[in-house]
Parts: C-alpha cells; structure tokens; sequence
C-alpha cells in the first residue's frame, strides 16, 4: 500500500479547486494499492481556498511552532496543517504504510523543496508539514516527480 497525494490521482482538492492529476500515478494502481489522503482537507481547509506556504522556515520549524504556514491574505492555518499531518500520520501507522509519495514544492506535502513563503513561484529546501512529520515517524517519502527514478519502482 502506498499512502499519495490526493491531488495527483486526480481528485479536486487542491487549493484552486482543481488537481494534480499524474498518469505515472494512476498507472500505479495496477501493482499497489493506493490511499489518497488531502493533509489540508483533513486539517480543515475548505476546497477552494487561497494558496498558502510556509514562511520562516520548514515543516519541521511549523511542528515546533517555530515558523507559520500563512495563507496568501495574511491569515495564519498552521494550526490546520499540523492537524493535517498528525491524520495522515494516524492513515499511515493504522494501514502500516511505508511509503508516501507526495505532491511535489507543496507547503504540506513538498519533499526536499518548498515554495519559500513569498508567493513569488521562489523555492527553498525543506519538507512541507506532512512530509516531515512521515519522514520522521520512519515513512519514506518520494514526490510524483522522482517516481520514475526511485529505486523503488525500478524495480518493479
């Protein structure tokens, strides 16, 4: 089983209403089982809603309370973002999954990279709030952009 980003499997829970949807994704489901999970709906964000992205810092800095996940007007949803994350945490751990593969630069779900919380299109390294809190309860996380060189599927 394999935990993904809702988005890519093309269901509308992005933050503009629509998805990510990812044919590399899809094509999955013949060999895996795969859980689409949303950390911001599950936090509570509604579907649409404004971008948000993390600023002063990364996932880990947010599940510390030492940086905000702040929406595009001001607003600080740091609160629904950790919430997000611990119900992904929960999915995880209650399924035994070991692998999340997430949607890439996301302020929940960016794995290496993130949007650098100017809402300029800037990155910077770091992991979104729910790739850090997998990474560090020992699930591996991958974006959609690294499965076609991922140890992982190569050798499938």
């Amino acid at each position: 089983m394999l935990l993904v980003s809702a988005c890519l499997l093309g269901i509308n829970c992005k933050y503009n209403g629509g998805n990510n949807y990812n044919s590399d994704i899809i094509e999955l489901m013949t060999k895996y089982k795969l859980i689409p999970v949303c950390p911001e709906q599950l936090g509570g964000c509604a579907t649409p809603r404004l971008p948000a992205e993390i600023l002063d810092g990364e996932g880990q800095d947010v599940l510390e309370g030492m940086a905000k996940v702040i929406r595009k007007d001001g607003v600080d949803i740091s609160g629904e973002f950790k919430k997000g994350a611990e119900e992904v945490l929960k999915i995880a751990q209650l399924l035994n999954v070991d692998l999340a593969i997430l949607k890439a630069r996301s302020p929940s779900c960016g794995a290496g990279n993130i949007y650098d919380g100017t809402f300029s299109g800037k990155l910077k390294k770091g992991n979104g709030v729910t790739a850090e809190i997998l990474k560090s309860n020992g699930i591996k996380v991958i974006t959609e952009e690294e499965i076609k060189t991922s140890e992982v599927f190569r050798a499938t």
